[in-house]
């Protein structure tokens, strides 16, 4: 699933990824977006742009914007706050979140 740090295209704890490990999960990908631009979004083009971009999702884990994107069923989402719950609910689904709410 996740790879080698050295094969990211840059570090995931760079202020191009984690911005030094302050962000993780979901606050990475949503970085990713303008909610003024990138609306409605072709999650198709999203991933070809962004999926071997590294998001770490806890202090030991690093996985791909395309392991996530794997468990999102949407081919276009609308708006920024759909995205956000879209993309939590997939890191749900794919074991990339270490909290579920019961």
């Amino acid at each position: 699933m996740a790879t080698a740090e050295s094969d990211w295209p840059h570090d995931p704890d760079s202020d191009e990824g984690s911005e030094g490990m302050r962000k993780y999960g979901l606050a990475v990908v949503a970085k990713k977006v303008d909610p003024d631009e990138d609306f409605p979004l072709d999650v198709s083009a999203f991933v070809d742009e962004f999926g071997d971009h590294p998001v770490r999702v806890n202090h030991r884990r690093v996985v791909s914007v395309a392991d996530i994107f794997e468990h999102v069923d949407a081919d276009e989402i609308e708006e920024k706050v759909t995205f956000n719950q879209i993309v939590g609910d997939a890191m749900r689904r794919g074991g990339f979140w270490d909290y579920t709410p019961n």
